[in-house]
């Protein structure tokens, strides 16, 4: 059995730099992470990937406009665009950054002397977690624990996602080809994004917002500017209606598909919507369902958050909760500064 002064579980922002603070303090830790690398779902699914695909994007979208209008202007001839191999390209751009990021972060905690565990942590009692990895399980105990497992995107239960036809935020960066058209269900921050990218590479979308407006926690103003300027992106936004239900279909004879499937959502109002692919962005759930909570004397609410106080402790005194695991705000700057608060008022 493995004993040190603080365990982390999750590697993300908040995880990775309480981790840091704590260590910095001269007190012995480790990193709990279920995945092969570190970095969380910023890194890996969410935060760095989607701005570098969007830095990617934008790029390719001036390169593109330049020569276009180079090519038209000297020999009145077009420019066209080979949207796999292009694709292709894109997501290496996005993989480069994240394999930087990552052996950046693994350096920062390795430098520190935090040590790094790879595999499924789970509560014994309320200073003991197990961890399942590949190599067997191991056990370890700590005076102090901070849960920073993050989230995970939410999926209804009674939708048989495919990661291809269906698929959520964490998935988009593996799609083999780019899809003509695509359906994406919900307008919050992430739906919003991906669908702007996607339509700016040419992709047909169709938005759906149960909601009147996009982004509803945004000045009025700035919201109605947006919802303008995605639909002279070509983009339609169907607002005020509600999904009822998702599922694949069958491509019609003669529809380019890669699998022989399409997407179909049936709208509240009776409507049917049929695309490439469809992009589900309704929501986030803590990613808690594994950590056996209540061996520890912790619980968590229905979308898998865990309560905490103003200095990020649960009501066991000694576990810390850090992170989008706590829900609002959800933004890896302040996930970082509660990591790092969480160890200074622990130590």
């Amino acid at each position: 059995m493995r004993t040190y002064d603080l365990c982390v579980i999750g590697s993300g922002p908040g995880g990775s730099k309480a981790a840091i603070a704590a260590a910095k303090l001269g007190k012995s830790v480790v990193v709990i992470e279920k995945m092969d690398v570190v970095g969380g779902a910023a890194i890996n699914t969410g935060t760095i990937p989607s701005k570098a695909l969007r830095e990617a994007v934008l790029a390719v979208t001036v390169a593109r406009q330049v020569l276009t209008a180079t090519c038209s202007s000297s020999s009145g001839a077009t420019l066209t665009v080979n949207a796999e191999a292009e694709l292709q390209q894109l997501m290496g751009q996005c993989h480069r950054v994240i394999g930087a990021e990552v052996s950046i972060l693994r350096s920062q905690l390795l430098s520190n002397g935090v040590e790094i565990m790879t595999g499924t942590a789970s509560f014994v009692d309320a200073k003991t977690v197990r961890v399942e990895g590949r190599a067997g399980t191991e056990t370890v105990q700590a005076e102090y624990f901070v849960i920073g497992v993050g989230t995970v995107p939410s999926r209804p239960p009674n939708v048989a996602f495919d990661n291809a036809t269906l698929l959520t935020s964490d998935e988009v960066l593996k799609l083999p080809t780019l899809p003509r058209s695509m359906i994406v269900v919900g307008g919050g921050v992430i739906g919003t994004e991906y669908a702007s990218m996607l339509a700016m590479l040419g992709v047909r979308v169709t938005l759906v917002e149960g909601r009147p407006r996009l982004l509803e926690f945004i000045d009025t103003e700035i919201s109605e500017a947006l919802q303008y300027h995605m639909r002279q992106m070509g983009i339609t936004l169907r607002m005020a209606e509600k999904v009822v239900s998702m599922k694949a279909i069958e491509a019609p004879k003669g529809a380019r598909s890669t699998d022989g499937k399409m997407a179909e959502a049936t709208l509240e109002s009776g409507k049917t919507i049929v695309a490439d692919t469809l992009l589900y962005c309704v929501g986030r759930q803590g990613s808690t369902a594994g950590l056996n909570l209540e061996a520890a004397g912790l619980s968590a609410d229905n979308r898998g958050r865990i309560a905490v106080d103003a200095c990020y402790k649960t009501k066991r005194d000694h576990i810390y909760a850090v992170g989008d695991v706590i829900g609002f705000p959800a933004l890896a700057s302040t996930s970082m500064e509660q990591g790092r608060l969480a160890a200074m008022h622990m130590f």
